[in-house]
Order: structure tokens, then sequence, then C-alpha cells
């Protein structure tokens, strides 16, 4: 019996870290980007996400519909849990780290001691919604 294959995924290919597409993204800080590696995040089914956040930048308290794999590729990324940002309760995690995170937990992230990059593996479509409106870059644009 043939399987149908997700979306990006019918024919072999690799992606080298210098063929990396990095893009800003509306629902995150102006200077943080994202890379769609693999399947169509806005849509139902796998995808491959990287995030790149540059130092001393913030993701405050937001959550995800959807259950998310953390890879840490680089730098130390710190998250904490909860509805309210504590610079003293996030956990740092170095490369090669793995977090499960599941959808709808209140979480924020902060670059503190410098640039980091994850990769996230989840099931889509993406959604993140931020607990405090005011912290959403959309609703400033």
């Amino acid at each position: 019996m043939a399987r149908t294959h997700q979306t990006g995924e019918a024919l072999f290919r690799s992606i080298l870290p210098e063929d990396i597409e990095w893009k800003s993204f509306p629902a995150f800080p102006p200077q943080a980007r994202l890379a769609v590696l693999v399947g169509e995040p806005t849509q139902p089914g796998p995808y491959v996400i990287r995030v790149k956040v540059p130092t001393g930048v913030k993701l405050m308290q937001h959550r995800h519909p959807e259950d998310r794999i953390y890879t840490v590729m680089s730098g130390v990324f710190y998250i904490g849990l909860g509805d309210q940002f504590d610079g003293d309760k996030v956990r740092a995690f170095p490369p090669g780290s793995v977090i499960v995170l599941p959808g709808d937990t209140y979480h924020f992230h902060w670059a503190k001691s410098g640039e980091y990059v994850t990769q996230v593996t989840a099931i889509g479509p993406l959604g993140l919604e931020y607990l405090d409106p005011a912290d959403d870059p959309r609703q400033r644009s």
C-alpha cells in the first residue's frame, strides 16, 4: 500500500545552514527571525521551523495551541513557564537540549546570555497568542 507524503517530504532533499532563509515574523519582536524548513506552518500537518533570537530580546508570556518539541541548536535557550514573566524563573538549556512543551501552556523566552537558535517540530497550524495583547507585536502595526 502506497503512503502519501507530507508537504515538502515527497522527495529527498537537504537543507544546509547557509541555505536557511531567515525572515521576520509578525508575531515576534522585530529583531527575532523565523525560518521554515519543512512543511507549511499555517496549514494542518507537520512542520519544522527554526527561531533565532538576538541577545537581550524577550518573548513575553504566550502560548501555542499545538504541542511543540524544541531542540536547542545554538546559544542558551532560557524558557520559563507561567502567566507572569519572571527572569529569576527561567531555566537555561544548552545546545542539544530537547524541550517538550504541551499546547496551551503559557511560557516566556529570554535571550539572556546571547543569541539562541531553536528548532521547533510540531503539527500545524502554528498559533501564537500573547497573554497580554499589548505584548503582541501584531497589535503595534
